[in-house]
This record gives structure tokens, C-alpha cells and sequence, in this order.
């Protein structure tokens, strides 16, 4: 068993907290499928717990895999994976995919194993690679507007543009996250005014374009406009069906909740095991159980910091923490939505909601991470060996030396002399 459990390497308090994370969310996905079982009619209860067990279990397993590869090799994989993502991702908005009769043009099916998918996560993983890339890369040069607007705008666009006709939230995420790194790589603060100005300058322009000539627009467009309209208003719509739900669910909660599968509020929420399972932990477990799963969140991205700091090099530092603070910023998203902080995105609970792209994509990133850290391990383990070996080294001389004193005080006693002879 200690020989099993030391292959799991790396930041032992991550792996702690993402198998807790794994295991609490048996429960209210467990209580939530009864929902699309007896309301909707998908499945039955047993089948979709044992699905939500099967994505667990290849996420874990995609964790332990991932994190057994050098994080190193990346920088290799880094400045090119972008390119044949982007494709897919152009691939993904252009074939117009439905599912029951909705637009799912965000998801790609691959024929051979019927088997749906979001590339937008691999689109999410890839930029944020190869931007961390690139602050390792130039780190020792001086930027120039035109040479980094060269290096990033186009990447950033060929996998941003894609995805944000159909996952507006995805978009708005990968960009926020970008420019974190790019602020935490020490991006001349001066480039950001000019980058966030075009930026403002283009989106009006584009909101100005879709309303005079609606045919243009992107087919989720008059959805946008209308959540951000109606965010915190009182019209009765689906929105507002959704995030009043959520509020009464969490309102019944109180402090130690209703109890585990006794959620009323399930049966109404149609999208109560992905999108709004927040408020069904609430619910049932109540105000603490609402603050326990926002601590666990909080915790990780403490740790994610800390890999960050201590990473081998810039790459892993800036790449720990793209990863791990884009984790965390979807949870607090998805929890924001619940209590209507913001306005509904679609954002799933990383490790909780059930769903296997979600669960898939979130354990290769913490793999990532988690390899970071299990080569700053063994930074730490070869400079402790060297350590070792410098003061077995340095015992084994004072110790001649001492033999050596012994024998030149022994031959300098006259005495001794005689006897020797």
C-alpha cells in the first residue's frame, strides 16, 4: 500500500483536496439525477451515478498519467499545440451541432466512438501554455508592441475567435486569464492600455454591427444581450426561472441545510447536477456546506500560489498558475451564478458537476500542476542528496586529519620513537 501510494507524487495537500472534491460530489450529483430521471426522463438514477463514477475514475487516472510526465517536455509542445486546436475549434463552430432540438454548435462529435465533446478546454489549456511559453522564452529580451502583439495576438485570436460565438463566459475567461499571467510575467503595463482600448474599441463596434444588421450576428447573440438585460431584474423568463430557483434553494438551506438527497428545489432546476449543482450543496447542506466547498476552493488556489513560487523555472511558474487560478476563477463563476453575482454563464463546478469534458480537461490541468511540483520535489531531493554527500565528504576528511594529527604527534614523542623502532 505505501508502495501504491508513492507514486502519487508531487503537492500531496492538491492531491488530498481533489480527491475530496471527487468524492463530495457522489452526492449531490447522486441527489440531482432524480431530477433528469423522474422530470426529464434521461436514464435512470443507478446509470448516471455510475457515469459520474466512470468520469471521475479516468480523471483521476488522467491526473496520476499526466502528472507522471516531466512538465519540461511542454516547452516543446507549447509553441505549436495551439495551431491544430485552433483547428478543431473552427471545425466545432462551423458544423452548427444540435442537441435536442438546441444549439450546441460549442460541442464536437467524434463519429467512430459517438462520443461529444467541447474543445474549448483544450483551446483553455493550450493558449494558456503557450503564453506561459512565451513569457519563459522572451523573459531575457525587451518587448516591443509590434513583436508581442505579433506573438500573442495571433494565437489568442485563432482560439479565442472560435469559441466566443458559441461560449461567450469560455471566452471571457481564457482572455481574463491571459491577461493575468501576462500581468504577473511583467508585461510592460504600458501595452495593456493600448491592447484593452482596441479591445473596447472592437467589441462596440461589433455590438454596434450585430444590432443594425442582425443577420450577422452570432446565432447566441440576442441570448447575451438578453442575460445581461434582464441580470437582476425581476421578469419572469427562463433566466430568472433558473436563478430564482437557486435562490429559494439556497434560501432553504439555512445553515445545516434540509439533509443529503431531501433537495426539493431539484425537481424544478433544469440544470440542477452541471450549471446550478451549487445550490442543490447548499440546500442540502446548508450555509456551512456552501462555505466548506467555497474553502476547498480557496485552499487549492493557495497551494496553486505556492507550486507557482517554488516552480524550477519561469515556464512552470507562470503555467501553475494559469492553470490553477483559471480552475478556481470557473468555480468562484459557477457559485457567483447560483447567488446571482453574475449572470448566467454555464460555467460547470470543477470536479463536482457532473459531465466528462468538464471533469477530463479540469484533471489534465491539475496533472500539469501537479507534475510542477513534483519536479520542484525533486530539486529539493537532489540538493538535499548533494547536501548529504557534501558533509559525508567533509566527515570522512576530518576524520583522516585526525588520524593524521594522531600519527605526527605520535611520531614527534621521543619516547614513542624508541618503541616504534
Amino acid at each position: 500500500m505505501r508502495k501504491l501510494l508513492s507514486q502519487f507524487q508531487g503537492d500531496k495537500a492538491i492531491w488530498a483536496f481533489v480527491i475530496l472534491l471527487a468524492l463530495l460530489s457522489f452526492m449531490p450529483v447522486f441527489s440531482a439525477s432524480t431530477n433528469l430521471v423522474h422530470v426529464v426522463g434521461t436514464g435512470s438514477i443507478t446509470g448516471l451515478l455510475f457515469k459520474h463514477f466512470g468520469h471521475i475514475f479516468v480523471g483521476i487516472l488522467i491526473i496520476f498519467l499526466v502528472h507522471r510526465i516531466p512538465f519540461d517536455r511542454l516547452k516543446f509542445i507549447a509553441p505549436i499545440a495551439w495551431a491544430p486546436v485552433s483547428i478543431i475549434l473552427f471545425i466545432t463552430a462551423a458544423q452548427g451541432m444540435m442537441i435536442g432540438g438546441a444549439n450546441a454548435s460549442r460541442w464536437l462529435k467524434i463519429p467512430l466512438i459517438n462520443i461529444s465533446f467541447q474543445p474549448s478546454s483544450l483551446g483553455w489549456i493550450s493558449l494558456i501554455a503557450y503564453v506561459s511559453w512565451f513569457l519563459w522564452r522572451f523573459a531575457d529580451e525587451k518587448y516591443t508592441f509590434q513583436k508581442s502583439l505579433w506573438f500573442l495576438g495571433i494565437p489568442t485570436f485563432f482560439v479565442v475567435g472560435p469559441i466566443l460565438p458559441s461560449n461567450l463566459s469560455t471566452a471571457a475567461i481564457i482572455l481574463f486569464t491571459i491577461i493575468l499571467v501576462l500581468f504577473v510575467g511583467k508585461y510592460p503595463t504600458k501595452y495593456f492600455t493600448k491592447i484593452i482600448a482596441a479591445g473596447a474599441v472592437i467589441i462596440a463596434l461589433a455590438i454596434l454591427t450585430f444590432k443594425a444588421f442582425p443577420d450577422i450576428a452570432p446565432t447566441r447573440f440576442n441570448t447575451w444581450e438578453a442575460r445581461f438585460n434582464r441580470f437582476g431584474s425581476e421578469d419572469k423568463d427562463e433566466d430568472r426561472y433558473q436563478i430564482e430557483n437557486a435562490k429559494i434553494a439556497i434560501a432553504q438551506g439555512q445553515m445545516f441545510g434540509v439533509g443529503p438527497g431531501k433537495s426539493v428545489q431539484k425537481n424544478f432546476l433544469p440544470q440542477s447536477s452541471s450549471d446550478f449543482i451549487y445550490a442543490i450543496i447548499v440546500e442540502e447542506f446548508g450555509f456551512m456546506g456552501g462555505i466548506g466547498i467555497l474553502a476547498i476552493y480557496v485552499i487549492l488556489l493557495f497551494r496553486f500560489l505556492v507550486v507557482s513560487n517554488k516552480a524550477p523555472n519561469l515556464f512552470g511558474k507562470y503555467l501553475a498558475f494559469g492553470l490553477g487560478f483559471s480552475i478556481v476563477f470557473q468555480a468562484f463563476i459557477n457559485m457567483g451564478v447560483a447567488v446571482e453575482i453574475f449572470p448566467t454563464t454555464g460555467q460547470p463546478l470543477p470536479l463536482i458537476s457532473s459531465g466528462g469534458t468538464s471533469i477530463w480537461m479540469t484533471c489534465v490541468s491539475l496533472g500539469v500542476i501537479l507534475s510542477i511540483s513534483r519536479k520542484e520535489e525533486q530539486v529539493k531531493q537532489q540538493l538535499a542528496d548533494q547536501q548529504r554527500k557534501q558533509e559525508e565528504f567533509k566527515r570522512i576528511l576530518e576524520e583522516q586529519q585526525a588520524e593524521n594529527d594522531i600519527d605526527n604527534n605520535t611520531n614527534a614523542n621521543p619516547i614513542f620513537a624508541v618503541l616504534n623502532k
